[in-house]
C-alpha cells in the first residue's frame, strides 16, 4: 500500500506559518489584504471564493470580495482591477476564472499588477518562473512541490511526467519539476503511446481534467503520483484524475481526491499573499 500524501495536514501547516508571520508584521502595522473578484454566480467559483476567504480569516488578513453581476462589462472590471491596483492596503488581487461570456480573460489577468498578481498568471510572472528568478508560483504546481517536499521525494535526475499542459498547472508544473532537476516530459491530447510514456515516470502528476483518467496500466511500479484532477465519477461522487483504488497498490506514494492536491491551492495562495505583502512594504 502507497504513503498517501495527506494534504489537509501540510496545507494546515503552511497556512500556521503564514499566521505566525502575519501576526509578526501586524505588530508593524502591517495587515495583508487580499482581494477577490468573482463575476456571476457559478456555483463552483462561489465555493472556491468562500474557502479563499474563509483561509484569510484563519491566517489574519483582510479580505475583500468583489461579487459583479455576470453582465459586468469589460471596462467596469478594468476599472475595479485599476482601483485594486491604487490601493495600499491591498496586496494581492485574485480574479475567479473562468469568467463569464463577453469577457476576455487574459486583458483582466494582464491588467493585474504583476506584484499583486498572487495567481502568478500575468505574462511577467510566467516569465520570471521560466528563467527561475520569481517571487510567486501558480498555486496548484506550488502545492504540489510542497507535497513532494514534505513526502520527501527526491526530484533531481528523476523521470517526470506531467499529463497536461494548460498555462494553469502544466506547462508551470513542469517548469518547477525542471528547476529541481528533473527529466521532464509532457503529454497531452497529441501524444502517441501516452501509457508507454507514463510508464517511465518516477514521478506522474496528472492534471488532464478526466475522471479516473490514469489506471494502473499506465503506472510504474513504486512511482509517485500527483493527483490534480477533480471530477465527479459515474455516481456523481468527487474523483480525482487517477483511479485511486487500483493505483494505490502499485506507487509508493499518491495524493488522494479529496484531500490531496485541492487543499494546498488554498494554502500557497496566502503564502503568495503574505510574500506580496512584505515585498510591498520592502521587508526581506
Amino acid at each position: 500500500m502507497a504513503y498517501i500524501i495527506d494534504g489537509k495536514a501540510v496545507s494546515a501547516q503552511v497556512k500556521a506559518e503564514v499566521a505566525a508571520e502575519t501576526a509578526k508584521l501586524k505588530e508593524r502595522g502591517i495587515t495583508p489584504g487580499l482581494a477577490v473578484i468573482i463575476v456571476g454566480d457559478d456555483p463552483a467559483s462561489r465555493v472556491y471564493v468562500n474557502n479563499k476567504k474563509k483561509a484569510c480569516a484563519e491566517v489574519g488578513f483582510a479580505s475583500e470580495e468583489y461579487a459583479l453581476p455576470a453582465e459586468t462589462s469589460q471596462d467596469e472590471l478594468l476599472s475595479l482591477v485599476k482601483c485594486l491596483n491604487e490601493r495600499s492596503d491591498i496586496n494581492g488581487i485574485l480574479c475567479q476564472l473562468p469568467l463569464p461570456k463577453g469577457l476576455d480573460d487574459s486583458t483582466v489577468i494582464e491588467a493585474i499588477s504583476p506584484i499583486k498578481d498572487v495567481d502568478a498568471f500575468n505574462a511577467s510572472n510566467v516569465g520570471k518562473i521560466m528563467i527561475g528568478d520569481y517571487s510567486f508560483l501558480p498555486c496548484t504546481p506550488a502545492g504540489v512541490m510542497e507535497l513532494l517536499k514534505s513526502a520527501n521525494v527526491d526530484i533531481s535526475g528523476k523521470e517526470c511526467v506531467v499529463i497536461g499542459r494548460s498555462n494553469i498547472v502544466g506547462k508551470p508544473m513542469a517548469m518547477l519539476l525542471l528547476h529541481s532537476n528533473g527529466t521532464v516530459t509532457v503529454c497531452h491530447s497529441r501524444t502517441k503511446e501516452l501509457a508507454e510514456v507514463t510508464r517511465r515516470a518516477d514521478i506522474l502528476v496528472a492534471a488532464v481534467g478526466r475522471a479516473k483518467f490514469v489506471t494502473a496500466d499506465m503506472v510504474k511500479d513504486g512511482a509517485v503520483v500527483i493527483d490534480v484532477g477533480m471530477n465527479r465519477d459515474e455516481n456523481g461522487k468527487l474523483c480525482g484524475d487517477v483511479d485511486f483504488e487500483n493505483v494505490k497498490d502499485k506507487c509508493s506514494a499518491i495524493t488522494p481526491v479529496p484531500g490531496g492536491v485541492g487543499p494546498m491551492t488554498i494554502a500557497m495562495l496566502m503564502k503568495n499573499t503574505l510574500t506580496a505583502a512584505k515585498l510591498q512594504n520592502g521587508i526581506e
